[in-house]
């Protein structure tokens, strides 16, 4: 599955927006900067869907605020 994520890196607080489609704007609380972001996405993505952390990678935009996640 193919999940569209919108970050914001740096936010006060954790938080998902679900659009619906497999959309999301995620506000994360880690800098962009060292993968942190990018860490702390992937495990509140496994939180909200219910999945592992190791069945999720990024599999677009590891440098951009535009991401597509693959969900396996």
């Amino acid at each position: 599955m193919k999940v569209h994520i919108k970050v914001k890196p740096n936010s006060s607080e954790q938080k998902v927006v679900d659009f619906g489609d497999f959309r999301y704007l995620v506000y994360l609380k880690s800098p962009a900067k060292d993968n942190k972001a990018n860490i702390e996405l992937i495990n509140l993505m496994s939180k909200h869907l219910g999945v592992p952390v190791n069945r999720i990678d990024i599999s677009f935009g590891k440098t951009s605020d535009d991401k597509i996640l693959d969900v396996k």
